[in-house]
């Protein structure tokens, strides 16, 4: 979701921003493929997964191996044209199972597109990762799960960490606030929502979703839940999209109720999708991964 040119972003950018990142080693798995496994080799399997009254699509990277695999629940942003496949395809080489999902209404899933799903249908999917059946058959380990996500995706995965504590971490890709975007006026909500594009969406408008944002301003708001996520290990990664001033308060407000240990920040400078740092995206959640392996 873009929103640089909204003015509660600029209003933000006096908010410290966390230092620059430099450059990070580029793990094996960004650039290597693993050894063959025949017995168990690496899969794709498409998924239906139970969610309301529907079942939304998913596919399910499963990674090489007997398993039970680590795995990340991977959440696309709105609409969602940048999916991080890429980084899916990474995190699956580096032993990783990766499930990567449509929120109902969006990409094909049955069900009327609405952010209060969003964040019911992330709640369904680890459901269905931590499902017994479903861990056996996609060699899954139920215990080590991450969820992930970018832009709306990182909202999404801020609000399901705060009140999922079973999960091995969660991380935010240039994360939009959706509580903060409530707070404009209508019209500059509505604006800024139909610039995303609607045609992956089904039954809602612009002017719908404004109205559920706005309805939903404190509830949907990140910062908000800072003090559930202060036991997290979370990864906050910003880029020059205007929306890091969002992402900087979330981390103020876990560093001051007492959560800086399990925090992890970065700022890289490049665009909303990470276009010309892809490859970068890639080593730096491959080696936040391996801290959590490690326990570290």
């Amino acid at each position: 979701m873009k929103m640089s040119k909204i003015s509660i972003a600029a209003a933000l950018l006096t908010l410290p921003l966390p230092a620059m990142g430099q450059a990070t080693d580029i793990p094996a798995a960004v650039y290597t493929d693993p050894p063959t496994d025949k017995a168990h080799p690496a899969a794709m399997e498409v998924v239906h997964i139970p969610s309301g009254a529907v079942k939304i699509n998913g596919v399910v990277y499963v990674a090489q191996g007997a398993g039970p695999h680590p795995t990340v629940i991977l959440c696309h942003g709105l609409p969602g044209n940048e999916k991080s496949l890429d980084l899916a395809q990474a995190m699956r080489r580096a032993g990783w199972t990766v499930i990567t999902f449509n929120y109902r209404g969006s990409w094909g899933s049955p069900g009327e597109y609405r952010f209060s799903q969003n964040l019911e249908d992330a709640d369904a999917v680890l459901a269905f990762a931590r499902d017994p059946v479903n861990a056996a058959k996609l060699r899954i380990d139920p215990k080590r799960l991450v969820i992930m996500g970018h832009s709306m995706g990182g909202w999404v995965t801020a609000l399901t960490a705060a009140h999922d504590k079973a999960l091995l971490g969660a991380a935010m890709i240039s994360a939009g606030n959706m509580g903060w975007l409530g707070k404009l006026p209508r019209e500059q909500a509505v604006k800024a929502l139909r610039s995303n594009g609607m045609e992956a969406l089904a039954g809602t408008t612009p002017e719908i979703m404004a109205d559920e944002i706005i309805a939903n301003t404190d509830r949907f708001d990140f910062v908000k839940a800072a003090p559930q996520l202060t036991g997290t290990s979370l990864f906050v990664l910003t880029s020059n999209d205007g929306l890091a001033p969002m992402s900087n308060a979330l981390s103020a407000a876990i560093g001051k109720n007492g959560g800086g240990a399990k925090l992890r920040t970065l700022h890289v400078a490049t665009d909303h999708s990470w276009s010309d740092a892809r490859v970068r995206l890639q080593a730096e959640i491959l080696g936040w991964l391996e801290t959590l392996k490690a326990g570290k």
